[in-house]
């Protein structure tokens, strides 16, 4: 089979034709149609007609593969669809995901199809209208939908993260129904499937067969329309011949004229009923307008910090606006969200413990994304459940400076509005502005944070140019400067041209190029050319020999000061002590041999440029090269002959290289990959550039963090962070913090001049000559000490600079705390229990923070860092704004149409190239906008797909399903609730009484079991465990079968004493899921659940605390419940009911009760049976359930099913026509699937 395979492929890329039908409502051929567009380059040839006869192809879609005598021959859906979507990598990338694919296929053919086609069929005239059967095909289209609905719940698309055979397959089996079947309340029940769907038709592969799907509005008979796939077909000329097939014969010509015969009476008929419709009809009474679904305002009167109204009755259904109303604050004003709250001083003693985290600084130029939401959700969760456990739980809200970043917003803003430069300013004036605008924008991102719930203390929110961090990092440079651990060295470091301004490694983006790429660049009118080697010759002096050398930057050479080959290079042993003549200059410049030099490459010639590229640099170290710097901060020409001399740096490009060509010295030029260093924040290329500035020696500090890590004293979760950290700080580099801004920390360094003959002057490269203080006084007192000279000797310049934005985030832990003073915080929040963030700032903020930590306060900063995955898009995609994937949370709280989406772009500084890229990439992925979801939907979504060791695929579509969950909720608690009564009172403890039933039993059991995983999960930073455990809980355990099994025992509460005890029994037990239920969920969705917590009777109203987020969290100790005997006994149960469920569904027994016959293999299941008989049959909706053991008969007539290895479901049927099952011809339809002319086990083998 392997070798069919083979010739398959290649006679594919031969000659391949697919024939297909020009209905634009078949379905199987429109499948074969997307498959072929997601397969190979080279596509079949497409024939809407059927095959040849020789072929003994029986129906269309038909595949023929070659040509002639040798050609091989697929027919049927299944076996051509598989082939295509397989050639295209779309049939699953393993066995595991192909069994998937083959599947859904399986549930396509068999499930979905028959049930569309019966739906769809009568509207399309294919077959009677049979108004009964009709509704009854409809109902059961829904319940296979739903079925499909709930599979998709936790899935951007069926198989694996991205588009497969399955969805294609599913896709156009469920088409013709979301067409003329679905109307828009169907599609608001299917909300998972709606939104697949609509992902799938709006890819470029569907939409190239589909063309633009118009989904249905009302359900009504189909006006039939011509071939709308011909855009992908033949068409036929005068003589009935097609494009690219043969003539067509007489029978098919003589039923084309016949079906268009056919179309003409069927338009005339249509055009007759347009025209009645346009005569003027009674005027009908206009229906009241439909409220949209759950847009409910919370309307009563409260002012800000005031509790919010929990008297009047909750509305009908979930509303995010209703809910999130009011709520926060009121915890602030309450002061929940405070260490000190419960009491009398932080630095009382808690015997259980203090938990401590700082945010991660946001900069105050931005705005919320999604990786920002991620963070969030997840610290919040961890800060509310420590809180709820009683410890003394603090975190502390901050905002970094952004030295950068916000200098550029305030200089921009500056030329915009007042044609001003900042130089133009002033240093002083212009941080007076970066101040204003600062107090004017800068608490925006506050608010976003509290819109998500974040339970900071804001009453400590800390800003970094603060006086009080401010002092902190003057302090920090001081104490490292006198160490010796901060010092002054000229060295190459990224240089920005446009920002005038060193730039940090984080700060520069690798971009890339496969080739020769034009690029452009800040300051040039014209794109620069990038990617392209060029090589060139440098003489050998005193010969006519020549060395021949290539780079990427050819203005570069002339700051060459050598030529490196390898030491055991044959080629160039005679050169050894010989000297290359530069071109432009009377420059020598020595052969030198370094084993850096790889002789393997182009001609194992490197020029060195000392003082322009990293590796000449330290080349240029080691053999005493001469340094010549060629460019100056404005990336002019300096340092070199006319007519180069004042050249800007890329015109310089090319101009070096015409002189080249022009001494003959030029060889060629070809593509080269390469990386091109960009700065984020000006787009500018970064230059290589030798600068004077302040560096910290890392190498202890480095060592003492990674030995932390080795010795356990620190945590990194997860640990394949390790090997990252182990290898940044086992290798790390001195860190150049001098930063040439205007608005940051001002260096506190001052370069010493003396005014004494005795002392020569110094050079702003010796560190010598620099000192540091805590004002002008106490430096000139130094300087006068280290001279032996008197104070009016000294003459003091404060270094320009200011320090990089990451010294002052590395102190961040402490210095917000009022470090260096000892203070109350600092003494009992210091060191932290937990820094939490992503792992992409691993390097740059939480190693720094180590070091700075263990530097400085002599201890770690923290005790465990949990690094969260990166945010990606739906297709793995990193959010780019060019690719309009990058989404504000809050428009994922508060929903936004696809214009609004699109407004957002026109506010950025995209090209109109790039928008336009960014606005299809939102048509494709929201092509109706985001919907209303809600900060708790949001929060509780993104901790469900935090998986350790993984980036996220968020689908913000999916968030949705998490809204539905809220309702779902709500709707519980309310039907609760009432159940409860008015006059409902909890008792005092939750505890067994002895009398609970059960379901009693099971559901505490249950209940016990999602307080262990709850509790296992936070300990673990396990998320996606805590979120599966409180949802499952909610959903598929109360909801689903508590709250079903138990509405018996409430409807018979007042027949007798003993029923009305039960009923009691069971409301405590009810009471105590709701309330321990909403307590597990409270520190991920906070506003619902205290929107509903608020609701239910207190236990100890006089003693129990005003809000959820400082009620206890429910622990193991207390929910000791668990029983793996009655969990296992209800699972047994569950598989039998859900067994005599199938069976209804199967026989149409929607509405009528049944007696089952249960058979036991032994009178202990027998017994087990008999036990939870009420249960059963309330679950299964059964008349009777009669448990039997192995050798008692059955009686005739029932419809039997195999429930397990231990009982045997036996369902007592009514003999009626409408009970019969449907592979009794329950749909009257005559509906014949393609057979596949390969089996599964062969297609398998293909595959493989």
């Amino acid at each position: 089979m392997l070798t069919k395979l083979t010739s398959l492929s290649v006679s594919f890329k031969e000659m391949a034709t697919l024939y297909v039908s020009p209905h634009p409502d078949d379905f199987r051929s429109v499948l074969a149609l997307i498959a072929a567009e997601f397969g190979l380059s080279s596509r079949p040839k497409i024939v809407t007609e059927d095959p040849p006869a020789s072929l003994n192809a029986r129906s269309r879609p038909t595949l023929v593969l070659g040509t002639g005598e040798g050609c091989s021959v697929l027919s049927g859906t299944s076996a051509v669809s598989w082939y295509l979507a397989f050639q295209g990598k779309r049939a699953g990338i393993d066995l595991k995901q192909q069994s998937q694919v083959w599947q859904w296929l399986s549930f396509a053919d068999n499930e979905l199809i028959p049930v569309s086609c019966a739906v769809v069929f009568p509207l399309m005239g294919v077959i009677g209208v049979d108004k009964k059967v009709q509704q009854s095909s409809h109902a059961e289209l829904m319940r296979v939908l739903k079925v499909l609905d709930q599979a998709l719940e936790p899935r951007t698309f069926l198989v694996g993260e991205s588009i497969t055979l399955a969805d294609m397959a599913v896709a156009t089996a469920v088409l013709l129904p979301f067409k003329y079947a679905l109307e828009p309340s169907n599609r608001e029940a299917l909300t998972n499937v709606t939104r697949w769907f609509t992902t799938c038709i709006n890819q470029p592969q569907f939409m190239k067969v589909l063309g633009q799907i118009t989904l249905c509005e009302k359900m009504v008979p189909v006006t039939l329309k011509t071939n709308a796939a011909e855009n992908t077909s033949t068409t036929a000329d005068s003589n009935g011949a097609t494009a690219n097939g043969p003539p067509k014969t007489e029978a098919q010509l003589r039923k084309e004229a016949k079906k268009k015969e056919k179309m003409e009476k069927f338009q005339q008929k249509k055009e007759m009923e347009a025209k009645k419709k346009t005569q003027p009809v009674k005027e009908k009474k206009a229906k009241p307008e439909k409220k949209e679904l759950g847009v409910i305002a919370y309307s009563v009167p409260t002012p800000a910090g005031e509790k919010k109204d929990v008297v009047s009755p909750l509305p009908d259904s979930y509303s995010p606006q209703y809910v999130e109303a009011a709520w926060y604050s009121w915890w602030e004003k309450q002061g929940f969200f405070k260490p000190e709250y419960g009491r009398k001083s932080i630095s009382e003693p808690n015997p259980r413990g203090i938990f401590m985290m700082c945010i991660p600084p946001p900069n105050v130029t931005g705005s919320l994304h999604l990786g920002h939401a991620l963070t969030n959700a997840i610290q919040d969760s961890l800060t509310r459940w420590h809180r709820m456990r009683g410890e003394t739980s603090l975190w502390n809200p901050g905002c970094d400076h952004a030295g950068i970043a916000t200098q550029v917003v305030v200089e921009k803003k500056l030329m915009r509005e007042r044609g001003m430069s900042r130089h133009e300013l002033g240093r002083e004036n212009f941080i007076q502005e970066v101040w204003k605008w600062k107090n004017e924008k800068g608490d925006r991102i506050y608010h976003q944070l509290k819109k998500l719930g974040s339970s900071l203390d804001w009453d400590r929110a800390c800003f970094t140019m603060d006086p009080k961090l401010s002092y902190a990092v003057q302090e920090a440079f001081i104490r490292m400067h006198d160490e010796g651990v901060i010092y002054r060295s000229k060295r190459l470091v990224n240089w920005s041209c446009t920002l005038n301004s060193a730039i940090s490694d984080i700060e520069v983006d690798k971009k890339e190029l496969t080739g020769r790429t034009l690029l452009p660049v800040p300051g040039y009118k014209d794109k620069v050319e990038f990617g392209v080697l060029v090589s060139f010759a440098y003489k050998v002096d005193g010969s006519d020999e020549e060395v021949i050398v290539a780079t990427t930057r050819i203005e570069t050479m002339l700051g060459d000061t050598a030529v490196a080959v390898h030491p055991a290079d044959p080629r160039y042993q005679h050169l050894k002590g010989k000297t290359v003549l530069h071109p432009f200059c009377d420059r020598k410049m020595p052969v030198v041999f370094d084993d850096f030099v790889d002789m393997n490459f182009g001609t194992g010639a490197v020029k060195i440029t000392p003082a322009h590229d990293h590796n000449d640099y330290e080349v240029g170290e080691r053999h005493n090269l001469t340094f010549i710097n060629i460019l100056d901060e404005n990336g002019l020409l300096v340092n070199v002959p006319p007519p180069f001399l004042g050249m800007k740096r890329f015109e310089a490009r090319k101009s070096v290289l015409q002189a080249l060509k022009d001494r003959g010295l030029f060889k060629e030029i070809k593509d080269n990959p390469m990386v091109v260093p960009v700065c984020s924040r000006s787009k500018d290329i970064v230059e290589p550039l030798l600068k004077p500035q302040w560096y910290v020696n890392c190498t202890d500090m480095g060592k003492q963090a990674a030995d932390a890590v080795r010795d356990g004293s620190l945590k990194i979760i997860p640990d394949h962070h390790l090997k990252t950290w182990f290898n940044w700080m086992d290798n790390i580099r001195d860190w150049c913090i001098s930063r040439q801004l205007w608005w940051g920390h001002r260096i506190p360094a001052y370069f010493v001049t003396v005014s004494d003959p005795s002392v020569k002057p110094g050079e702003d490269m010796d560190g010598h000559y620099w000192v540091s203080g805590r004002s002008e006084e106490e430096a000139r007192e130094k300087a006068a000490e280290r001279f032996n000279v008197s104070v009016d000797k000294i003459t003091l310049r404060q270094d320009e600079d200011v320090l990089d934005t990451w010294f002052s985030s590395g102190i961040f832990p402490f210095s917000i705390f009022g470090w260096p003073n000892e203070t109350q915080d600092l003494n009992v929040f210091y060191p932290g229990t937990l820094l939490e963030t992503g792992h992409d700032i691993l390097f740059f903020w939480v190693a720094r923070m180590v070091m700075m930590g263990l530097k400085l306060t002599g201890k770690l900063p923290f005790k465990e860092v949990y690094l969260h995955a990166v945010v990606r898009d739906a297709h793995g995609r990193k959010m780019s704004k060019s690719l309009g994937n990058v989404i504000d949370p809050l428009d994922v709280i508060t929903g936004i149409s696809l214009e609004g989406l699109h407004a957002q772009l026109m506010d950025g500084n995209l090209d109109p190239l790039e928008a336009e890229k960014a606005k299809q990439g939102q048509k494709s992925d929201y092509p109706n906008g985001i919907p209303e979801c809600g900060t708790d939907a949001l929060r509780f979504a993104l901790c469900a797909y935090t998986s350790q060791g993984r980036d996220i695929n968020l689908d913000v579509n999916r968030i949705l399903g998490y809204r539905h969950f809220c309702n779902k909720l709500w709707n519980a608690v309310k039907f609760a609730m009432k159940t409860l009564g008015d006059n409902f009172v909890p008792s005092e403890k939750a505890q067994l009484s002895g009398e609970e039933s059960v379901s009693d039993r099971w559901i505490l059991s249950r209940l016990s079991a999602a307080v262990g995983l709850c509790d296992a999960g936070f300990k673990a930073y396990d998320f996606p465990g805590i979120t599966t455990a409180v949802y499952n809980f909610w959903l598929y355990e109360l909801c689903d079968v508590y709250l079903e099994s138990v509405k018996p025992v409430f409807s018979k509460a007042e027949e007798d004493g003993t029923s009305q005890r039960q009923a009691l029994v069971c409301r405590q037990t009810l009471y105590t899921c709701l309330e321990v239920g909403l307590r597990l969920l409270s520190p991920l969705m906070p506003f619902v659940t205290e929107e509903l917590y608020q609701r239910l009777p207190r236990r100890q109203p006089q003693r129990d605390p005003p809000s959820i987020c400082v009620t206890s969290y429910p622990d193991t100790e207390e929910f000791c419940w668990h029983s793996e005997e009655v969990d296992r006994d209800m699972e047994f149960i569950m598989s039998v009911v859900k067994t005599i469920r199938s069976l209804r569904a199967d026989y149409n027994l929607t509405k009528t009760r049944a007696d089952c016959y249960l058979q036991c293999i032994d009178s202990a299941t027998a017994s087990l049976v008999q036990k939870y008989s009420l249960q059963i049959q309330t679950l299964s909706y059964s008349q009777a359930v009669i448990p039997l053991i192995a050798n008692q008969p059955v009686p005739e007539g029932c419809a039997v099913a195999i429930a397990s290895d231990r009982c045997t479901v036996n369902l007592m049927l009514k003999v009626r026509a409408t009970d019969l099952p449907r592979s009794a011809g329950f749909f009257h339809i005559s509906y014949a699937t393609d057979r596949v002319n390969f089996t599964h086990r062969h297609i398998v083998s293909v595959a493989n």
